[in-house]
């Protein structure tokens, strides 16, 4: 059986009858689009989307400051009157 990662869940049918009531039912969770009992999508609020984001730029960054330390190569001075 595959896993569900929301809280709530609906039907493509309660989808397609009123997705702005399962926004508001769900509040700022993430909702599981069902179709035959399989989630097929995920309807997520905007706030929650925009998190998820910020939380991937900063793995990212997180990810390429661990590169550039693992180089080890010399720093660059760089005055910041120059910049």
């Amino acid at each position: 059986m595959q896993p569900i990662f929301a809280n709530y869940t609906a039907s493509i049918t309660e989808l397609k009858k009123s997705p702005t009531q399962l926004l508001k039912d769900a509040g700022d969770e993430a909702v599981a689009i069902l179709n035959h009992n399989v989630a097929s999508a995920y309807l997520v609020p905007s706030v929650l989307y925009e998190h998820m984001m910020d939380v991937m730029d900063d793995y990212y960054l997180r990810k390429d400051i661990d590169e550039a330390l693992m180089n080890k190569d010399k720093p660059i001075r760089v005055n910041i009157d120059d910049i």
